[in-house]
């Protein structure tokens, strides 16, 4: 079952063939069996899992169901679920358990979906390698001394090693394409807005993004078009209707002109990984794409850039975490004067990759740094997103590496923050315009799984997907499963 697409399960769970519960029992066997070598999982949910897969047996019986129905799905922790530790993979949320759902959570268990339990994560998302977490680091499928990509490495993880068909994440700087190419799986950051922020614990509130993990484009559209929509909740939210995105991949090929940026082929990628690239683009090119090369002038700064706006946003939002309402407090912290007890709590209950973030942010948003560093930053933002527009009067969509090498060693960056940084040099930039984008299977190096990644102008989702469709269609890396997790 596990090697079943959830369209294709879907169908065997109509059909009767299977039933909801015998599904979420195989998961949950794979996750009890696979997951100590990985670390995908923070909470497994089974007595919760196996009632709500019960509940979607009598949904199925009675013939009210959805496509979803039955299906289930792993939640970065970083989503409240209502009655779950909602942990952001830190100390300092280790005891929380959220007393509603978020948004993105409450559309799926409405369209009938299951969940397995919640994954591993950097901690509050802050990391591009899933190292940062309290609870260890997630390890790679493909090769387990190797990391899976961050911040939701937990949901690529166990997406690539089959324990959940799907799996959500969310995307700052790159945080789903870039462990989706690192773990050879399919990744989706839609729009900005598109899928509600309710719920979904902040880390940088101009910038992050729900999105999916799955299989194939299409599982993948499945789950994002009930995930997607206008939430009252949210004032982010953009009021624009869903597409049928699932229905929109399958209409006819359409010729569309791809841009390929010069500067995604830089000096800092990988050789073989340009190569794996470049073969997937002529696959494109063979769909009937007419590829242009074109260069976007100010995205070698979005680097930079990202590291001002991320880290002044983070400061501002993880003010909260004190300790006082809910979260880590530090024994004996009672008996402290009230700065003691602020600092104990949050110098305990954070990590050093979370620390660094908020002493960076606070001191760009400091009186005297404000315009040299945050505003001069905002500015550079304004550049790069109009170098994308610039861009998207030419071409229909954006295409490239997603990472600059494959999966790295686990401990080999983590004494380097730069060097962590520089692996999100070609995501960073969609966050920063508010565009979607996706990583799909492209290849291999030295059997890692390499990802091509997909840019698209605002609202183009059902355009990303029905590329990462064709290309699917017409390749089986997609298809590739970790040895040992087949």
């Amino acid at each position: 079952m596990h090697d079943s697409t959830i369209a294709q399960l879907a169908e065997a769970l109509r059909a009767r063939r299977i039933s909801a519960v015998e599904l979420t029992r195989h998961f949950l066997d794979r996750i009890a069996r696979h997951d100590p070598a990985l670390n995908a999982f923070i909470t497994v949910t089974e007595d919760e899992a196996l009632r709500a897969a019960e509940a979607a047996d009598r949904r199925l019986a009675s013939g009210d169901a959805s496509a979803l129905t039955g299906i289930p799905i792993a939640h970065k922790d970083i989503f409240c679920t209502e009655g779950v530790k909602t942990s952001c993979g830190s100390r300092m949320l280790d005891n929380f358990v959220s007393p509603y759902d978020a948004t993105a959570v409450e559309r799926l268990k409405a369209a009938g979906m299951v969940m397995l339990g919640k994954t591993n994560m950097d901690e509050f998302a802050m990391g591009s390698s899933n190292e940062t977490s309290w609870y260890g680091p997630v390890k790679n499928p493909w090769d387990t001394t190797r990391v899976p990509g961050g911040s939701s490495g937990g949901s690529a993880a166990a997406v690539a090693a089959r324990l959940a068909p799907a799996a959500t994440g969310t995307d700052t700087g790159g945080s789903i394409r870039q462990p989706a190419a690192l773990s050879g799986v399919t990744g989706i950051k839609p729009t900005y807005g598109r899928v509600s922020r309710y719920g979904m614990v902040a880390f940088a509130s101009s910038l992050d993004q729900a999105g999916v993990f799955a299989a194939t484009a299409e599982d993948a559209a499945l789950v994002l078009e009930a995930m997607a929509g206008f939430d009252p909740r949210d004032s982010t939210s953009l009021d624009e209707p869903v597409p049928p995105y699932a229905a929109e991949i399958e209409t006819p090929w359409e010729r569309l002109k791809i841009g390929v940026p010069k500067n995604f082929f830089d000096e800092g990628l990988d050789p073989a990984y340009a190569e794996a690239v470049r073969a997937a683009l002529a696959e494109i090119e063979k769909l009937g794409a007419d590829l242009v090369t074109l260069d976007l002038e100010y995205l070698h700064l979005s680097v930079p850039t990202y590291y001002v706006v991320a880290p002044a946003e983070a400061s501002s939002n993880l003010a909260r975490f004190d300790g006082v309402r809910y979260g880590y407090r530090s024994p004996g912290a009672e008996q402290l004067d009230l700065v003691t007890f602020y600092k104990r709590n949050r110098a305990e209950g954070f990590g050093a990759e979370v620390k660094r973030r908020i002493l960076i942010g606070t001191y760009v948003l400091s009186a005297g740094y404000y315009d040299a560093y945050y505003l001069k930053a905002q500015r550079v933002r304004k550049l790069i997103s109009e170098d994308f527009a610039r861009a998207f009067r030419e071409v229909d969509l954006l295409a490239g590496p997603t990472t600059p090498t494959p999966a790295f060693g686990l401990g080999q960056k983590t004494n380097d923050p730069i060097q962590m940084y520089l692996n999100d040099i070609y995501t960073i930039g969609a966050n920063l315009a508010g565009l979607p984008a996706m990583s799909i299977p492209c290849g291999f190096v030295d059997n890692l799984p390499v990802g091509l990644q997909l840019i698209g102008p605002p609202l183009a989702e059902s355009r990303l997907l029905k590329t990462a469709h064709y290309f699917q269609k017409a390749t089986d890396w997609h298809r590739r499963v970790p040895p040992g997790y087949e």
